[in-house]
């Protein structure tokens, strides 16, 4: 065995010791962030002295409970990699399941996509990505979260705005003449339990929503339901406990049709997509 995989071995061991499930992976991605290769190159790698004590100290680091994201500064997400960091919500694979029903969707060429709690930026990114034509409103209330979009964003056509989302009026400029809205709200019923990394790292105010987790949810149906253009729809993430309850708004609102509770990979309740009537009340 070479000294680098007996040293990520052991890093293994430790962070299984800590309570981490994705051990084995962690200590690989933070070997590879070390040396500063990609992790299928680490068979090949012949690191110098230097890089076992740097990897001591970022294997300390995440069995503490740091965020992988933290500890590398990025965050992988479908086909972008952000700037992630404290003071921003890290983007999790859950969310992919979203952007995936987003690109299936039918656009015109140049589409008006709305990115509601947008965070890092993931979801506006890698809609910018893959729909290069679109142009794209990103709206978050926190400071520190658009600082990491905007850095997520240069060189695109994306529109930072801060604003809360609940605000009445919000882009009422564009009121039916939207053509895709997604929406990553906190959504996590306030006193629920947590993983430390969640707990201690991600800012409260962009993981909780109310007693019920659907503070935001809301106010978000209503905003769809003005800005969507006839025939445009809607993603919104919610907790697993509230897939219903969300679909049941939606069906309220009276203007929605193809209202649909939809599960992520692991087959967890994760969103609910909607379509907006042609009828605008």
């Amino acid at each position: 065995m070479t000294r680098l995989r007996r040293a990520i071995a052991d890093a293994t061991g430790t962070l299984a010791e800590a309570g981490i499930e994705t051990a084995r992976v962690d200590a690989e991605q933070l070997a590879a962030f070390t040396a500063g290769i990609d992790r299928g190159r680490l068979a090949f790698h012949e690191p110098d002295e230097p890089f076992f004590g740097r990897y001591r100290d970022l294997i300390d680091a995440r069995a503490r409970r740091i965020p992988l994201q933290h500890l590398t500064s990025s965050a992988a997400f479908g086909p972008v990699t952000v700037a992630v960091g404290p003071g921003v919500f890290i983007p999790r694979p859950e969310t992919e399941s979203l952007l995936e029903w987003a690109l299936a969707q039918a656009l015109p060429g140049q589409p008006l996509i709305v990115d509601l709690c947008t965070g890092s930026g993931a979801l506006a990114v890698a809609l910018a990505h893959e729909r290069p034509g679109a142009r794209i409103f990103a709206v978050d209330d926190s400071v520190d979260a658009l600082t990491y979009a905007r850095r997520n964003s240069a060189g695109t056509a994306i529109e930072l705005i801060e604003a809360d989302v609940t605000a009445p009026g919000l882009l009422s400029e564009h009121d039916g003449a939207v053509d895709l809205i997604v929406a990553n709200p906190p959504y996590i019923p306030d006193g629920a339990q947590l993983d430390p990394e969640v707990a201690q790292h991600d800012p409260g105010h962009a993981l909780f929503g109310g007693p019920d987790g659907m503070r935001v949810i809301g106010p978000i149906v209503d905003v769809a339901a003005r800005l969507l253009r006839p025939g445009a729809s809607i993603g919104v993430e919610h907790d697993d406990t509230t897939s219903g309850a969300t679909a049941a708004l939606f069906d309220r609102a009276g203007v929605f049709t193809e209202v649909v509770a939809r599960r992520d990979l692991a087959g967890r309740p994760r969103f609910v997509t909607a379509t907006r009537g042609g009828v605008r009340s």
